[in-house]
């Protein structure tokens, strides 16, 4: 038997799962349950990434750790799920052990191997859109600075990051 492998997007679990997760989650579900009657064993993925800026700021928000606000709002996405009746055959949260210990030995072979280096990346972050834009897609309205493309207030950015030797 063939394995097939999918997942959604791991939801930013920064607030409640609202109607673009439960598209995301059932669309992944069709496509599960029909290569499952194709006769593929099907690994269907789905979860939260409970890192980043917009988690930081939303538990901020509710005077909130993180890693609990987290724990809270997750709940509702495996509720979600269930209700859903989604035919998923894992849950991941990237604050999990199994998370970060995979995480970790991919991280040390690709440092092993030279591919990842760090510099630094500057540019209009929205932290709503999770995107950065560039100059000719942002404008200023009211003295603030949004992007064209969503509306979404846009704020300069600077940081380390890691890149991959393409």
């Amino acid at each position: 038997m063939k394995n097939f492998y999918l997942t959604t997007p791991i939801y930013y679990p920064s607030a409640k799962p609202h109607m673009g997760h439960a598209y995301s989650s059932i669309s992944a579900d069709v496509i599960a349950r029909f290569k499952r009657i194709e006769g593929y064993n099907v690994n269907f993925l789905t979860g939260t990434d409970e890192h980043g800026l917009k988690i930081q700021r939303a538990a901020e928000q509710q005077k909130k750790d993180p890693k609990n606000f987290c724990d809270e709002i997750s709940k509702n996405f495996i509720d979600l799920a269930k209700k859903l009746n989604l035919t998923n055959t894992d849950f991941i949260r990237t604050t999990e052990d199994r998370h970060k210990k995979t995480v970790s030995k991919l991280w040390n072979i690709l440092e092993e191997k030279k591919e990842i280096y760090i510099s630094k990346y500057s540019g209009w972050y929205s932290v709503s859109d999770e995107a950065f834009y560039t100059e000719d897609e942002i404008e200023t309205k009211s003295d603030v600075k949004i992007s064209k493309i969503s509306g979404s207030k846009v704020e300069w950015m600077e940081e380390e990051s890691y890149f991959f030797r393409l």
